[in-house]
């Protein structure tokens, strides 16, 4: 029997215990061996739990017992975090992960020290939720130069966009809906302004290139700007408008980026709509694959945690395929550099000039203004040229 420690019981933390309750027979039959929870940790009172003598508040209770071989961690957070997850794989036990800001941050730490003690650090559940991802880069794309990753990898600004399109929601009011259904949080900065994404990309990119893929090298723009214009704009022209994690590489160079992204509906992407997710990966040998489902909640979302405990079971030993190591920042493509087209919009005003600058343009007439689209361009000149026309409304980069 493999026993386990769960670390903080909250959404996720909880539904790892319940599925491992619940799916006894299912789980001992796909690892080979039972699977039981020895202990959890959680500052708060459970003493009316049905289980209350699982839990604990001493973090030695789990890194001491020397029967928990697998620890759980889906406290989230970074401080206590990081201080608890180092201390377990020091001490020889594997760690499984919800917590995307941690492996985003500390993940080419936690892999040195997996290595060396011989044991795993696992993260599936960090990236989409219940949607397998960081597996079948792992190990099923592996033949392949995986040459880009993008996607739709943050559900609240996906439901936010699709009440948007759909409804002829403003941006306030789709927030607000989703903040009502509890798909936003209070502070929705995380997810509107692209952070949450940012790190999953950043995850994601660092798998399969190999090195650390820091979030701080990532260009980051949310959907605040976006706009009923905006909406009304790209339906005219045959688009939607997702918040899109990108990265890609390119002769050795590797960029990524987040940022609302015009999809055409030829693409699957432009299809994807609500709290759904999907990413979208191209190797030079299988050409695209696609990944749907739901990137969140409790119950997906403890799926693929408990998914990497069965992994753990039935080999134990350190896997160097889930990994990377430290990032080279001599290797990233500035975002200035990166090349694509644009939809811009300005005022009438301007098109005799923007003509100048961006040549003979096909002009859509909005409400109060005119919006084209750009050749491919850097966007280090496009924001020049930008200037040379006295700055637009809006710029919305177009997906390819």
């Amino acid at each position: 029997m493999k026993k386990i420690g769960i670390i903080g019981f909250g959404v996720v933390g909880s539904g790892v215990y319940e599925i491992i309750r619940k799916n006894k027979d299912i789980l001992t039959k796909n690892a080979g061996e039972e699977i039981d929870v020895k202990r959890i940790l959680d500052i708060r009172d459970f003493s009316a739990h049905e289980e209350a003598h699982l839990f604990t508040k001493d973090f030695n209770d789990l890194v001491g017992d020397s029967e928990i071989d697998i620890v759980v961690e889906t406290m989230g957070g970074i401080k206590f975090a990081y201080e608890y997850t180092k201390a377990l794989l020091s001490s020889g036990k594997s760690v499984v992960t919800s917590n995307k800001e941690l492996v985003a941050a500390h993940g080419d730490e936690f892999f040195r020290i997996a290595k060396e003690k011989n044991v795993r650090y696992l993260y599936e559940a960090s990236v989409g939720g219940g949607i397998p991802i960081i597996r079948p880069l792992a190990n099923d794309a592996a033949a392949n130069d995986i040459c880009e990753v993008s996607g739709i990898l943050n559900g609240t600004t996906n439901y936010i966009l699709t009440k948007m399109f759909k409804e002829n929601e403003s941006f306030e009011g789709a927030l607000k809906t989703a903040q009502e259904l509890g798909y936003a949080e209070k502070d929705p900065t995380a997810d509107v302004d692209g952070f949450d994404a940012c790190r999953k990309i950043s995850i994601l990119m660092s798998l399969v290139t190999g090195k650390k893929i820091p979030s701080e090298m990532v260009h980051i723009a949310g959907i605040r700007t976006i706009t009923a214009e905006d909406v009304t704009y790209a339906a005219a022209i045959g688009y939607t408008i997702k918040l899109i994690g990108c990265g890609f590489t390119k002769e050795g160079m590797v960029n990524a980026s987040v940022e609302p992204m015009l999809i055409p509906e030829s693409c699957p992407l432009s299809t994807v709509e609500d709290v759904f997710n999907s990413v979208m990966v191209k190797g030079n040998m299988v050409d695209t694959l696609m990944f749907y489902g739901r990137g969140a909640g409790k119950l997906p979302t403890a799926s693929a945690v408990v998914g990497d405990v069965v992994d753990i079971v039935r080999s134990g030993e350190y896997n160097p395929y889930f990994s990377w190591e430290e990032s080279d920042r001599e290797s990233f493509i500035p975002y200035e550099d990166v090349e694509a087209k644009f939809f811009v919009r300005i005022e009438e005003s301007q098109i005799p000039v923007a003509r100048e600058v961006f040549g003979d343009r096909e002009f859509i007439k909005g409400v109060n203004d005119y919006g084209f689209v750009t050749d491919e361009i850097t966007i280090g000149k496009l924001a020049a040229d930008i200037e040379k026309i006295g700055g637009v409304i809006n710029k919305i980069r177009l997906y390819k």
